[in-house]
């Protein structure tokens, strides 16, 4: 399907593997540049980057952002505008997980995740809205997650940072209602990422079970349909989103989470 998104350029945090990169992938399928920002052995990403330039045929470009650096997001937000001219679409993507008691938490760890899941999607958004103004046309999505609209235990920086994202596309989006502009949340349930997987053996620790009754009494018990998310989904809804059609959807939490936050 083409959702007419061809000569647009995007800017994906936290897409240099799992969903972000799944997210990068279908924008450039749409003839969208792409900036990719993510951590990683730089030779890898390399060919990463250019295996998807070479598949897609659109200009696809890496910036090494730090997410915990708001100078470094600002550099790369201003980096896209500079390689492709203009920036349509900014997907809020990086992430990271610790779980632990709230009476354990590593005060580093909530500071680390606090920064990365929530600070750099104000900061990315702050240096993208005034080009998206600018132009008359922006998308700005942010990729939060069921747990930005319900809680679990054991995860109380990242439920408290996505519960942040929320909050923080809801006012962005009444801010920017009249420029054209979007903001919108997209929340996953689980996906099969390696940050999944990494919570799957933090939760066997934190609960004393063995790795196959995490994914069957833990991750999976949340949702009903009992299946992980597809990238595939996330990515088709993303693209309605960065569409025309997705103009009038504004301010909200689009849940893709089979059915877990319906309960």
């Amino acid at each position: 399907m083409d959702y007419g998104l061809k000569g647009q350029a995007a800017i994906v945090t936290g897409s240099t593997s799992g969903i972000g990169h799944a997210l990068a992938e279908a924008l450039a399928h749409q003839g969208v540049d792409v900036v990719l920002n993510g951590l990683g052995d730089p030779g890898e990403i390399e060919k990463t980057r250019a295996a998807l330039e070479a598949a897609s045929g659109v200009r696809v470009r890496y910036h090494a952002a730090d997410m915990t650096r708001p100078d470094e997001i600002a550099d790369m937000v201003a980096f896209a505008e500079r390689e492709f001219g203009r920036l349509d679409v900014l997907v809020n993507n990086a992430g990271v997980q610790f779980v632990s008691p709230i009476e354990d938490f590593p005060t580093a760890r909530w500071d680390q995740i606090i920064a990365i899941n929530l600070t750099s999607a104000f900061h990315a958004t702050k240096a993208a809205i005034p080009i998206m103004k600018a132009q008359g046309r922006g998308r700005i999505v942010n990729i939060a997650s069921a747990h930005g609209l319900v809680a679990s235990p054991f995860k109380g920086a990242y439920v408290a940072a996505k519960h942040g994202v929320v909050g923080l596309t809801k006012t962005v989006a009444l801010e920017i209602a009249q420029d054209g502009v979007t903001c919108n949340a997209i929340c996953p349930g689980y996906v099969h990422t390696p940050l999944v997987d990494g919570q799957i053996k933090d939760q066997a620790k934190a609960r004393g079970l063995t790795e196959e009754q995490v994914v069957k009494d833990v991750i999976l018990a949340a949702q009903p349909t009992k299946k992980f998310v597809t990238f595939e989904q996330l990515a088709g809804l993303l693209l309605y989103l960065a569409s025309d059609m997705g103009a009038s959807v504004n301010g909200a939490s689009l849940s893709v989470d089979g059915g877990w936050t319906a309960e």
